[in-house]
């Protein structure tokens, strides 16, 4: 069989799994679909709106309203895709029986499907925030898109690997909600790399997770705003993390009861 038809025929299975999944989440009535988008946007703005009632305007010389949003949408994405792939497996059990799907298009489909979700309630409430005079227009639209797009690497990983360790020891499935909770601050999506004590910075920049999210920080504040970041050493993790989910997603179909 060609690439292109493996890689056309994995795709159709993806897509197709990306819909089930959406009309077995949000449902076919009411709002459906765009519940994908509404529910990270009304926390985004419920966030905004809470912040700006007990924070002032400015933080170490940062807007609140593209500060608020850059970290709260990337961490919104870091964490449903760790949440929502946790348990993938044991929610599509019965897909496992035909043998054309494997594990890893239920983790593809429900990972792509987080992103979509992410990213468009993302450019949404930046539109919506640039309209009320919250933010101005991204400054580099394309570090945006690059920073974006490798914290979405290193999130899928994260969530993957997180997940097949979850197969292995049930332990797991206790430990995983703490370290999403833990993510948060090493995530650095409620503070800027620049606002450590620069003794700390190199240190605190060995984790990959704040990378792109300075990046996306730099791609909307502009030089006016200092960021820290690698991307490199991101990507790196990225494709690490990515490939550790493989190896240990190999024998996920063995461990899981399909009877």
């Amino acid at each position: 069989m060609s690439v292109p038809v493996l890689i056309g025929k994995n795709g159709r299975i993806v897509g197709a799994l990306m819909m089930r999944e959406t009309v077995t989440r949000f449902g076919r009535e009411g709002l459906g679909f765009a519940w994908l988008i509404g529910e990270p946007l009304m926390f985004c703005i419920g966030v905004l709106i809470m912040w700006s009632i007990i924070k002032p305007e400015y933080e170490h010389g940062v807007r609140l309203g593209p500060f608020v949003m850059t970290g709260y949408m990337c961490l919104l994405l870091l964490r449903h895709q760790i949440s929502y792939s946790q348990g993938a497996i044991q929610g599509n059990i019965g897909l496992l029986f035909h043998r054309q799907i494997k594990v890893l298009h239920i983790f593809l489909a429900r990972n792509l499907l987080e992103f979509m979700g992410a990213t468009a309630a993302f450019v949404i409430v930046y539109i919506v925030l640039a309209m009320l005079g919250q933010v101005s227009w991204p400054h580099d639209i394309l570090l945006i898109y690059a920073g974006w797009l490798i914290l979405t690497l290193v999130s899928s990983g994260l969530a993957m690997t997180l997940a097949a360790l979850s197969l292995r020891w049930e332990v797991m499935e206790r430990l995983v909600p703490l370290l999403t909770y833990a993510l948060i601050p090493l995530s650095g999506a409620f503070f800027m790399v620049d606002w450590l004590p620069h003794r700390f910075q190199e240190m605190y920049l060995l984790v990959p997770i704040p990378h792109g999210i300075e990046m996306v920080r730099a791609g909307v504040f502009g030089e006016f705003v200092e960021t820290h970041y690698h991307p490199i050493y991101a990507l790196a993790w990225g494709c690490i993390l990515n490939f550790l989910a493989l190896i240990l997603l190999a024998d996920a179909r063995d461990r899981v009861d399909v009877e």
